[in-house]
């Protein structure tokens, strides 16, 4: 069974911000991400954790690299639509991969009361990976909803091409069982209101 997500659970959006979609910085000429639905799916899940009164987090990416379009001074930098930020949520600022490197996150996690973590955002291989690794080994108890993120295409160390799909498919399975329970949309839906008897809590490293 997953208990139900409660007060001491926090709705975690890792940088949902404009410049994930300029693919070509990110992915090469041939950039492409995947699930074109993930901003739709963190929009309804966040409407729902607001509309209950549980506590939001941001991460916000300001990046070292000199042309990224991840800097918080760039249009570029500002949240999606309808991913905006209230002002009773945590927000941190990073410049790495990692949510809780260099951030005040878990602290004020901790200081709201915060043991339960539900992430979602970009991209699933590069920052989600990150923060949710580091999260389940900070000692939350994790879920990755894994429709309501997205990864990149990426090269291979041998030149060796993989696209986003499968990028995304392969950081879940890496996550899933170790590091965090990987659910879709409707269950962390469902969650939000009620026990899910039918599913298991599978995260280890514990």
């Amino acid at each position: 069974m997953i208990e139900k997500f409660d007060k001491s659970t926090a709705l975690l959006l890792v940088d949902v911000q404009e410049g994930v979609n300029d693919v070509k910085y990110y992915g090469g000429p041939s950039g492409k991400r995947n699930n074109d639905s993930a901003e739709e799916n963190m929009r309804c899940l966040l409407t729902e954790w607001r509309r209950l009164g549980k506590q939001v987090a941001f991460t916000r990416h300001n990046s070292r690299e000199l042309n990224s379009p991840l800097k918080l001074s760039l249009e570029t930098g500002k949240q999606i639509e309808g991913l905006d930020i209230h002002e009773s949520d945590i927000v941190v600022d990073k410049d790495v991969n990692s949510g809780f490197i260099g951030t005040s996150l878990e602290l004020e996690l901790r200081r709201s009361g915060i043991d339960r973590l539900v992430v979602m955002g970009f991209y699933t291989n590069y920052c989600i990976e990150t923060t949710v690794r580091m999260a389940g080994n900070l000692g939350f108890d994790t879920y990755l909803v894994y429709d309501a993120c997205a990864a990149i295409n990426t090269l291979g160390h041998d030149g060796t091409y993989y696209e986003a799909d499968l990028v995304h498919n392969m950081s879940i399975a890496s996550l899933h069982g170790e590091f965090c329970t990987a659910i879709s949309k409707e269950v962390a839906m469902k969650l939000c209101v009620e026990d899910c008897l039918e599913l298991e809590r599978v995260q280890g490293n514990e």
